[in-house]
């Protein structure tokens, strides 16, 4: 008795599975569904990267002819204060002070 219920359930599983997957079963099922996937593919997803790749290479494109644009030259020099070659008390100002009343 015990193992007819878990068979039982075990075809109920099968059966929701095979309805909602449109009530085919065997090779025809994984074909349609292979078929469905590529064109999904190739009609949704392959033009929405190809797009995207696009409007990348047009906005570097861009970038790179901008003959204005500012290029640092130089290393910026280190503030010696905030990487600790001096020493002593940092300058705090960047924090809120906070009153004690």
């Amino acid at each position: 008795m015990v193992s007819s219920s878990w068979k039982r359930t075990l075809g109920n599983v099968r059966s929701f599975v095979g309805n909602s997957l449109g009530g085919l079963r065997g090779g025809s099922s994984l074909a349609s569904w292979a078929v469905a996937g590529t064109m999904a593919y190739f009609l949704w997803v392959k033009p929405a990267r190809d797009l995207k790749r696009e409007q990348e290479e047009k906005a570097a494109l861009a970038a790179a002819s901008d003959r204005y644009a500012y290029v640092e030259k130089r290393k910026p020099i280190p503030d010696r204060q905030e990487t600790g070659l001096i020493y002593g008390k940092r300058n705090e100002s960047s924090e809120p002070s906070k009153d004690k009343s």
